[in-house]
């Protein structure tokens, strides 16, 4: 019979004197002169085994170990020489002299090493081995600590855990949905929830006014580092509760998820609003640990000799603007030109820029002489003297310049602007958590110029007045950033009959197609809707973040590739043609495309 006493890894000098039964991996074997020394492991952490040759049958047996055998040792705690003391061991200061060993089953010999540098395609492919790993053990167990914070926060605070359906309506929500065919239904299909939004709001207009649910979502969405195709997050709603009483609770939670895995976040925390993080950063998450910073200068380039200024300044939605670095950051030639086609990216024709070697001789005559660049020639006097002032330019500083479509200048400067600061070593440690608040409800396509909502189409605006005036509307909508990662949004919800329908008119929805859409959830809005919003924590991200990972699939089990397959599954893969037949659904290839 299996009895376990102690974890691996918590086992102290308190322990000393003691007999011990431990289960776990062998995670290495070494033979020091005729004594073997065995690296036990558990969830808990490693820990050493001594076998002793005296013991002749289970020293023959120990000496077949190898690396990840499932083993059963018992043995007595034994405190270790100060000469052989292992400091990089919580248990370093102790060893288990063995008295049994039961091989509870072998190992095939792992394809890497815990210590390798493995690729991803390596890792997912034996994920159940790579989960084994120290590293991986503890993300996956940070990963609990924090969503168990978030349940305990709100369990606290009168929320009541609801679940909502995985089987749902395809429903326009930004993203494709991925779809289930109903077998009973022939022709018809389940889509999986991108969010549960429309679920929690009707639990809202049900009676159950705090609502919460550690949620699935999934969304058929080209994949990055920050982003799986089906992805965990902590879904909040609140009746009779303002944007000011749900953001100052949400914070409250935030503070005290992270001080529960020992990260004290500062409080209280800032608010920004959205036009200034778009002036200042280029975008609605800011990283504020970066020092750089854009200037505006599209009001003084309108008459600039310069065309891509000029065109730009007095074009609608274009922008001028400026990004200073300072001069102990030195930029080469290469390193300007390189940047230059990091800008590209993100729309960015080109990327102007201004060196700036003597300011205070142009500022005192007007000489040129220091300033180094191939569009100086082209820029008014206002211009310059207007850039240093409002940038704080000194001898030294390098400025860049953007010029063209709003959202374009924004995102490559924004994306320059955190670039430098990831290459030259300008971010500041600690964290840094910021809510942006009053982003427009609408948002315009450049290519067709269409009316689209900035969030979702249920987003309250600020003033009911402004709906008709879609370049101007603000919504009640909020999102919490922390070092440059939105890990939470949410809104304010529309309970409004009425004012649903402007929003949709502005959109462009006929009543048909909204009741085509939404039907289901207009109906249900019609039978006394209390005031209500909400939020979404993304757990994935902030779990990535805490425990200092790059990418969320380090703190998921078992995630997707950026092709969105599980490589360890063979997912996804072809069914039977009996599955499809019950479906009512035949596939067949055409010109290496499939029809359904």
């Amino acid at each position: 019979m299996l009895v376990r006493s102690h974890y691996c890894g918590v086992l102290s000098l308190d322990n000393v004197g003691t007999d011990v039964s431990l289960c776990g991996w062998v995670h290495s074997v070494r033979d020091h002169g005729g004594v073997l020394f065995v690296s036990l492991r558990d969830r808990e952490g490693l820990v050493q085994v001594v076998f002793h040759p005296q013991d002749a049958d289970m020293f023959r047996r120990a000496n077949d170990l190898r690396s990840e055998f499932v083993v059963r040792i018992l043995g007595a705690v034994v405190r270790r020489t100060p000469e052989t003391v292992n400091d990089q061991l919580s248990t370093g200061e102790i060893e288990v002299h063995a008295s049994s060993l039961e091989i509870i089953n072998s190992s095939l010999t792992p394809p890497f090493h815990f210590d390798d540098q493995i690729s991803d395609v390596v890792r997912l492919s034996y994920r159940v081995l790579d989960l084994r790993r120290p590293d991986m053990q503890r993300n996956l167990f940070t990963r609990y600590l924090v969503t168990r914070a978030f349940r305990h926060f709100f369990d606290h605070r009168g929320f009541i855990e609801i679940e909502t359906p995985l089987l749902t309506r395809s429903t326009p929500e930004g993203a494709r949905d991925y779809l289930v065919p109903s077998r009973v239904h022939a022709g018809e299909f389940f889509a999986l929830p991108q969010s549960p939004q429309l679920f929690k709001q009707m639990i809202m207009v049900a009676g159950f006014d705090r609502y919460y649910q550690v949620a699935r979502c999934f969304r058929d969405e080209d994949l990055r580092a920050d982003r799986q195709p089906e992805f965990t997050q902590i879904d909040v709603e609140m009746s009779f509760s303002s944007q000011e009483e749900i953001m100052k609770l949400m914070e409250c939670c935030l503070l005290e998820v992270f001080k529960s895995v020992g990260i004290d976040l500062p409080g209280p925390i800032p608010t920004m609003d959205y036009k200034y993080a778009m002036s200042k950063y280029g975008t609605d998450k800011p990283d504020l640990r970066l020092p750089l910073v854009l200037t505006e200068l599209t009001d003084v380039s309108k008459d600039v000799d310069f065309q891509v200024f000029s065109r730009a300044a007095n074009s609608k939605r274009g922008r001028v603007a400026a990004l200073r670095v300072p001069a102990e950051v030195f930029l080469s030639r290469g390193e300007i030109d390189s940047y230059t086609k990091f800008v590209m990216q993100y729309g960015a024709r080109g990327l102007a820029w201004i060196r700036f070697n003597d300011v205070s001789r142009f500022l005192k005559t007007g000489s040129r002489d220091g300033l180094q660049s191939p569009i100086v020639k082209n820029l008014s006097d206002l211009f310059l003297k207007t850039l240093i002032e409002r940038s704080g330019v000194v001898d030294g500083d390098l400025v860049f310049f953007g010029a063209d479509n709003e959202s374009i200048v924004c995102a490559a400067l924004g994306a320059l602007r955190v670039r430098i600061s990831k290459d030259k070593g300008l971010i500041n440690d600690g964290w840094y958590p910021l809510w942006v608040v009053n982003f427009p409800l609408f948002e315009i396509d450049r290519d067709s110029g269409n009316v689209l909502s900035r969030h979702h189409p249920f987003t309250a605006p600020i003033n009911a007045d402004d709906i008709d005036n879609p370049d101007s509307c603000l919504s009640q909508a909020y999102d919490l950033v922390l070092n440059g990662i939105e890990i939470a949004g949410g809104s304010v919800r529309i309970h409004n009959p009425a004012i649903q329908e402007k929003v949709f008119r502005v959109l462009g929805i006929s009543s048909d197609e909204a009741n085509d859409k939404f039907g289901f959830f207009l109906n249900v809005l019609r039978y006394g809707t209390p005031p209500h919003g909400g939020i979404a924590f993304g757990l994935d991200r902030i779990s990535a973040m805490i425990c200092g990972e790059d990418s969320i699939r380090d703190v998921i089990a078992f995630p997707k590739t950026q092709k969105a397959q599980c490589i360890l599954t063979g997912s996804p893969s072809a069914v039977s043609d009996e599955q499809l037949d019950q479906l009512g659904i035949s596939v067949n290839s055409l010109e290496g495309q499939f029809v359904v």
